[in-house]
């Protein structure tokens, strides 16, 4: 169990470093100048590269020789993807396909 003293060092060593992340974005790139080439690069790349990453980590584990064979997994994946397709929706599509997954992990 830890003392008073390390969880006041605990929190306050998370509150530095949750405030130097929120505020060194606008002290590196401050209003008014233009934003670095390699920082737009990133802007494009980055979110389709962690879609994929996380895609890849989700379905990692799926055992296609037991159980459901990966089917409840498939079909929200599915339905993500149409709904993304259809609503253009983030928060609609990531919030249907959990939802629909964990009612078919249970049936």
């Amino acid at each position: 169990m830890m003392s008073v003293s390390q969880q006041i060092w605990i929190i306050a060593i998370v509150v530095l470093a949750t405030m130097a992340t929120r505020f060194l974005p606008f002290l590196i790139f401050p209003p008014g100048r233009p934003t670095p080439k390699y920082i737009q690069y990133l802007g494009k790349v980055l979110p389709a590269a962690t879609i994929g990453l996380l895609v890849i980590y989700s379905l990692k584990n799926i055992n296609l020789m037991s159980g459901a064979h990966g089917i409840p997994e498939l079909i929200s994946v599915a339905v993500v993807a149409g709904l993304h397709v259809w609503k253009k929706n983030m928060f609609l599509s990531i919030a249907v396909g959990t939802i629909l997954y964990m009612v078919l992990i249970r049936l």
